[in-house]
Order: structure tokens, then C-alpha cells, then sequence
């Protein structure tokens, strides 16, 4: 078994930069290498500016390399909770950004001819009890009422049709929902970007960073010192102690992952007979899909931890018995891959983007990350060129996290609760 994330082991590298120090000035520098930062950098330099990409680790190690490589519509919570929170006006534009976010990734793919395997599967949602398929049933009807998204609701008694397993309940299908090869995505991002002139610093972290006047700052480095008329701060949950504002508002939350071995395409068409996408219902929930090269994907919240080795370890075993669990007929089957990641999350589950003195942002994308990440990069390039109103997020306020301090202690109570809640939901 490999202690690595699948999607980076079977992705080229991206070559460092020939000079490691960085420029002494530049039109925009990003921190964080993720899919955020490098659609961003993409989109920036094909508009002739200089771009100048800083990333603590290699580009995608963090959770856009260690992800289940679904692109998935809908919001991170329920639309009946949007409706129930913002109104159903609100909540309508907000579904559809995510949907739009889904094509972002598609363009990308076509226009940059990145071979990731993207395929528009559709999502599938599954319920975990009886009464999670009638609230699955309740966001199909609100979602078709007020945003005119079509969805197609599965009964038990169709489950297999979908998946093979009699673990759930019934399911609601979206057609929009895609997967792809997320490694060999954001490595083909990063290497569109710096094809179209933008420097990419791989192991340079941004030590401190000063501002200057207007958007204007200047960034520290170990390998130099760079002054930029804008900066977009791309880091999501390894944002780090120079962002004190940020790092108060954003929960990183461990989620793990476990690989097969490769299957035969008989055991794929008996698993999931349709290649969706597919998470169910439960708060710790489980997520799971067919890999391009066949093997069963799956993970899920195993434990409410930051992710480490001896954790990913400890939620594999787990995930391995949910597995078996869900999918009974894998009992012998060897796991090949485990790992575990960090989701950038907010209180309320929805992403954060604007700009806060002079310092662009967008993150909190909250286990949603592979379509909004990409295209909230692509639009908050926009942004910084002038066109305020492609950031869809700009009115959500956000208020920071009381005792956000003590949460990595805290986050065991918390995956209690939320256990305790799948138990009597």
C-alpha cells in the first residue's frame, strides 16, 4: 500500500523553475499552487501580465492533488438550506455558479488539451435512511422550481440501477456532475501557465508579506524578496501564520481516501454500472467513483482530525471496513493507495472571495473545491482586471469563528456530535 495520493503518484511532475530566485517585481504574484492559484495565473498571463506563481510545496500536494476528482453541482449545502438561508433568488445564483464552475473546468480542459480524462457522468447522490430520500425528494422539487435544474430521483427499489449495494436508501442523480483525473489537471494547468509566460516557484513559501500602498505589497521568500502591484492569496486550508484575518475563519478538516487495486470491468459494471460520481447523505459522509484505470475510489471523513501520516493510516483501516461494508462483494480485494488531505472549510459551508485591504482572496470552497477552485481562480483574474461583478460571493459577510484557536482540539468533540447526529437523523 502507498501512503500517497493516487491522483499525484500517476501525474507528470512539473519541472522546477530553471532560476529559483524569484523576481524582484511583478505585475501579480499568487500564493498557493493549487487549481485556485493556477487557473488564476493561467488566465492572467494569457492577458499579457506578468505573473509570478509561489508555492510552499509542489504544485496540486495540497487538497487539489488529494481530492476524490469529482467535479459536483450543487451546493455544499442542501439548496433547501440555501433556499431556507438566503432566499430562493440567492440561492438559485449561487446553485448556478457551481454549475458554471463546472464548465470552467471543461473549457480548460478542451482549450489547453489536457488529457485528465474528464467525462460529464453526472452526480449521484445517495440517501443513507428513508427520510434522507425525502429530503433528497424535497431539493428536487425546490430545485427545479427555482433554479430550473432538472434532477432524476432513483427509489430504493431502482438503487441497483446506480450502484450495487443495498446500503441506501435511493438516490437523486444530477446530470451535471463530471469526474477526471485531477493530478494530470492541475499539473496540465501549471504547465499551460507557464507556457503562456507565468514563473512558478515550487518549495518557496511566503515567509511575510508587507503592504506597500494600495495593492501594492511586497512578498518574503527563502529564495527572495518580489514587489507586486496585486497579490491573490490562493491557499485555502494551508493558509498560514502571515494571514492572521484568514486563518481565524477557515476550519481545516482532515479527509481521507483510500485506492484498489485495479478491477475488472465486470466488478466495475456490478459496483457502479454507470461510472457516476457518487457521495451519500450521512454529515461524516462517504464518497466513492471509479478511477480511469478502474479501480474503486473511496472515501469520507474516517475521523474529524488534521490529516498526518499515523492518521491516515488509522481512517485507511477505517474506510477500508466501510468499504467492505457498502460493498460486500470487495471483501477480498487488495487497497493500493491511502491518504489523507485538508479541506478548506467555512462556518457556514460556503466559499469566501473578494479583497481585503489590497490583498485578494478566494478559498473556502468546503470539500467542493475541484470546479470552484478553478473557477473562482479564472474569476477573480477577471476581477483584478477590473470586472467586479464575476465574483458571485462578493456579498456574503463573514464573521470569524469563536474559539477557532482551540479547534484542533476541539475537532474530535465535533466529529462526535456529528456521528451522534448521522445516528438519530
Amino acid at each position: 500500500m502507498k501512503f500517497i495520493p493516487y491522483w499525484l503518484d500517476t501525474a507528470p511532475t512539473l519541472p522546477d523553475e530553471p532560476n529559483p530566485r524569484v523576481d524582484a517585481k511583478a505585475d501579480v504574484a499568487i500564493i498557493g499552487g493549487g487549481l485556485t492559484g493556477l487557473s488564476a495565473a493561467l488566465a492572467l498571463a494569457a492577458k499579457g501580465a506578468s505573473v509570478t506563481l509561489l508555492e510552499q510545496g509542489e504544485v496540486g500536494s495540497s487538497a487539489s492533488g488529494r481530492n476524490g476528482g469529482m467535479c459536483t453541482p450543487g451546493l455544499a449545502i442542501s439548496f433547501s438550506q440555501g433556499v431556507a438561508q438566503f432566499g430562493p433568488e440567492r440561492a438559485a445564483r449561487y446553485l448556478k455558479a457551481y454549475n458554471d464552475a463546472i464548465d470552467t473546468v471543461e473549457r480548460l480542459v478542451n482549450e489547453e488539451g489536457i488529457d485528465c480524462d474528464f467525462k460529464r457522468v453526472g452526480k449521484l447522490n445517495l440517501a443513507y435512511k428513508p427520510s434522507h430520500y425525502e429530503r433528497l425528494a424535497r431539493n428536487h422539487e425546490l430545485m427545479a422550481k427555482h433554479a430550473g435544474q432538472e434532477t432524476i430521483l432513483v427509489p430504493k427499489a431502482e438503487i441497483r440501477n446506480e450502484v450495487g449495494s443495498d446500503y441506501y436508501h435511493g438516490a437523486m442523480v444530477d446530470p451535471l456532475g463530471a469526474g477526471l483525473h485531477v493530478g494530470r489537471f492541475v499539473r496540465g494547468l501549471a504547465a499551460s501557465a507557464r507556457a503562456r509566460g507565468a514563473r512558478i516557484h515550487q518549495n518557496t513559501p511566503v515567509t511575510n508579506i508587507r503592504r506597500l500602498d494600495g495593492h501594492k505589497h511586497e512578498l518574503e521568500t527563502p529564495n527572495g524578496t518580489i514587489r507586486a502591484d496585486q497579490v491573490l492569496l490562493a491557499t485555502g486550508s494551508k493558509t498560514g501564520r502571515p494571514f492572521p484575518f484568514f486563518r481565524q475563519r477557515i476550519v481545516p478538516v482532515g479527509s481521507y481516501i483510500i485506492a484498489t487495486e485495479p478491477l475488472s470491468e465486470e466488478v466495475c459494471n456490478e459496483l457502479m454500472p454507470t461510472r457516476r460520481m457518487a457521495s451519500d447523505s450521512k454529515n461524516l459522509l462517504f464518497y466513492f467513483r471509479i478511477t480511469p484505470d478502474n479501480r474503486l475510489l473511496f472515501g469520507g471523513r474516517a475521523r474529524f482530525t488534521s490529516a498526518d501520516p499515523q492518521a491516515d493510516q488509522t481512517s485507511g483501516r477505517i474506510l477500508e471496513k466501510a468499504m467492505r461494508e457498502v460493498f460486500p462483494q470487495l471483501a477480498r480485494t487488495r487497497i493500493d493507495y491511502c491518504w489523507g488531505g485538508l479541506v478548506d472549510a467555512t462556518a457556514d459551508k460556503m466559499p469566501r472571495a473578494g479583497v481585503r485591504e489590497g490583498l485578494y482572496y478566494t478559498m473556502g470552497y468546503s470539500g467542493h473545491g475541484v470546479q470552484m477552485s478553478t473557477h473562482m481562480g479564472a474569476q477573480m483574474a477577471r476581477v483584478m482586471s477590473g470586472e467586479h461583478e464575476a465574483n458571485v460571493w462578493h456579498d456574503m459577510d463573514w464573521p470569524g469563528i469563536p474559539g477557532h484557536a482551540t479547534l484542533p482540539i476541539t475537532l474530535p468533540i465535533v466529529g462526535a456530535y456529528y456521528r451522534f447526529k448521522d445516528m438519530v437523523s
